[in-house]
């Protein structure tokens, strides 16, 4: 039965002072971002780790290098879209994700909606299949004293 698969993906990025907050591909106010060779996207990041799991393709940093120029301050989108090609270059489709986050800070309830309609546009698919929650650490660990924040996701995916 390997019409269907499963996969999981977890980042983690600190923040940094001097960088603006991409969260699930959109720009968040806030009075920092996170620290990372591309944008820092950790919920984009944690999904794309999570598809290329699933489809057996190793993991993002395999596929896009953060010692690679090409992707210093990328857009975390182009990765996801990337991903994408590879696993329907391998006869796999999206079938749904359910992902969460957490920080302290920001709320990220007010954005979770925008999360979704722009990760399934990157996609191609409905946002419905998209899940995205927002967590705390009720303040344990590096997330609950706001040194940065973690992702992890789950994906269903099924060969076409």
């Amino acid at each position: 039965m390997n019409s269907i698969r499963v996969g999981f993906g977890y980042d983690v990025h600190a923040f940094a002072s001097d960088r603006e907050l991409w969260l699930g591909g959109i720009k968040i106010d806030h009075s920092v971002g996170l620290l990372g060779h591309s944008d820092a996207d950790v919920l984009i990041h944690a999904l794309c780790d999570a598809l290329l799991g699933a489809a057996n393709l190793r993991d993002i940093g395999f596929h896009f290098p953060d010692t690679a120029g090409e992707y210093k301050n990328i857009d975390s989108k182009i990765l996801l879209l990337e991903t994408m090609l590879l696993l329907r270059s391998k006869g796999y489709e999206f079938g749904n994700a359910d992902c969460t986050v957490a920080a302290e800070q920001p709320k990220l309830n007010p954005h979770i909606q925008a999360m979704q309609s722009c990760l399934a546009e990157v996609l191609g698919v409905d946002a419905d299949l998209i899940s995205i929650k927002a967590s705390t650490t009720e303040k344990l660990g590096f997330v609950g004293r706001e040194e940065g924040m973690a992702a992890y996701a789950t994906v269903l995916i099924y060969k076409t």
